[in-house]
């Protein structure tokens, strides 16, 4: 049997927190003599000094940082199974929060939304679009439930379950696209590309080739699609999407020695597959068959 119970590691983590036993005290809603008594037990059943005064002031011992460390990664794994348990007791979650990169087919996001909604109408769901680390950010913070997109953080383990291919267009009358030769990474230099902003918390960076001397980064591939449009740059963009402007010849294919188009395979991640109830692991069911049962030989949607 441990010695130690969660609550008094709880108390040690409050006080660290807090950076005093009086606020301490005042977070975990309890006395500070009582929060004190606790972690004063802790040291008596372990045998080890925990905090050690400097001046008028408690701080960890070097046993007492080893030992936080520790308590840390036990007080998480508490609060999971706390969470899996929740998750198993109601069965079906109210609200479901889904990450989707912007490069990913929407059509195919759309079609495993409806199927999903048929099957669980009661659960709700909260659709991000995001861009680069945002994702892996919000699914590493607990903030969605999935991630669809081609990161995946390093902590979590992912399955493929698509691609997306990505080619570079312009407007018919920009000069690119009139030039008529195979062009190179010294033809595109010059001319003005338009890019995806990072959309995480940090919001400064940004996807793909940027080796051009002017360059607009933009938030939502839509607004890469109308500076396009207007014939005031090049793009990299998801091949899905500008289907019918080059069909019918309102952007144009650029013709590259390399790179022209690009293939990226992207991955569904569940934020805990384990603690997923039953409308998670409907939604993460419905992706794999959307994505599975659709044409994937041109990249673009029906």
């Amino acid at each position: 049997m441990s010695r130690v119970t969660l609550e008094q590691w709880r108390m040690l983590k409050a006080v660290v927190d807090a950076g005093g036993f009086a606020r301490a005290a005042e977070r975990v809603h309890k006395s500070a003599s009582s929060v004190n008594h606790a972690v004063q037990k802790l040291e008596e059943q372990l045998g080890v000094e925990v905090f050690q005064l400097q001046g008028r002031k408690a701080e960890l011992t070097p046993a007492g940082h080893a030992l936080l460390r520790r308590a840390e990664h036990l007080l998480e794994e508490a609060a999971d199974i706390e969470a899996l348990a929740g998750a198993l007791a109601t069965g079906v979650e109210s609200e479901l929060h889904l990450a989707v990169e912007q490069i990913i087919p929407a059509a195919r996001v759309i079609h495993a939304l409806e199927a999903f909604s048929r099957e669980q109408p009661a659960t709700r769901i909260q659709l991000h679009e995001v861009v680069l680390e945002d994702g892996p950010q919000r699914l590493e913070q607990g903030r969605v439930d999935m991630l669809l997109a081609p990161q995946v953080p390093s902590d979590f383990l992912a399955q493929e379950i698509g691609e997306q291919t990505m080619v570079c267009v312009a407007h018919p009358g920009h000069p690119l696209a009139r030039s008529g030769a195979v062009l190179t990474r010294r033809d595109l230099r010059p001319h003005r590309q338009v890019v995806l902003r990072d959309s995480g918390a940090r919001g400064n960076g940004e996807g793909g080739w940027l080796d051009a001397d002017q360059r607009w980064t933009v938030g939502h591939v839509s607004t890469v699609l109308e500076v396009l449009r207007s014939g005031v740059g090049f793009a990299w963009v998801p091949l899905d999407r500008v289907a019918d402007d080059l069909a019918s010849g309102r952007l144009a294919e650029l013709v590259l020695e390399a790179g022209g188009r690009m293939r990226v395979p992207f991955y569904l991640t569940l934020a805990d597959g384990d603690a997923a109830g039953v409308a998670g692991r409907a939604l993460a069911d419905a992706l794999r068959t959307a994505f599975q049962s659709l044409p994937t030989s041109t990249g673009m949607d029906p």
